[in-house]
């Protein structure tokens, strides 16, 4: 597997690598247990200095994406399988949403400080909830 990256987006080279790995493990073309390209190999392949997939592969990892093995090297975690189903299945619910919102008549703009709005109060209720239940 080869990723394609491009240097003059703007977006930082491991962002891109991280997303390129999390849409790999969406669409299934990298699944469950899958090794993914030693450092050295990826760096060598991208032309790109090694620090910067390490900085992605540890991100990936913080993410529950991938597991480092010392010496093995990086694996699709198991759950990143279900994760990416579970995420099919927002996008599908989305989609269907932001038309029917559309069709209404609301902007892209408008939608977007909508779903933001939601995501903030969502936060702030589930953030006060764990505090009346004793947990941090």
């Amino acid at each position: 597997m080869i990723f394609r990256l491009n240097p003059s987006s703007g977006i930082p080279l491991y962002l891109q690598l991280m997303e390129q790995v999390k849409h790999s493990v969406e669409t299934g073309a990298l699944r469950e247990g899958d090794q993914l390209p030693t450092i050295r190999r990826l760096a060598e392949d991208l032309v790109m200095n090694p620090n910067t997939v390490v900085r992605a592969y540890r991100e990936l990892e913080h993410e529950g994406v991938v597991k480092l093995k010392h010496g093995s090297g990086a694996f699709i975690k198991e759950s990143a399988s279900g994760r990416a189903r579970l995420i099919h299945k927002a996008q599908t619910v989305i989609q269907s949403t932001v038309e029917r919102l559309l069709s209404l008549g609301l902007t892209e703009d408008e939608l977007r400080r909508a779903f933001e709005n939601e995501l903030a109060q969502t936060r702030s209720s589930r953030r006060s909830k764990a505090l009346t239940e004793g947990k941090p």
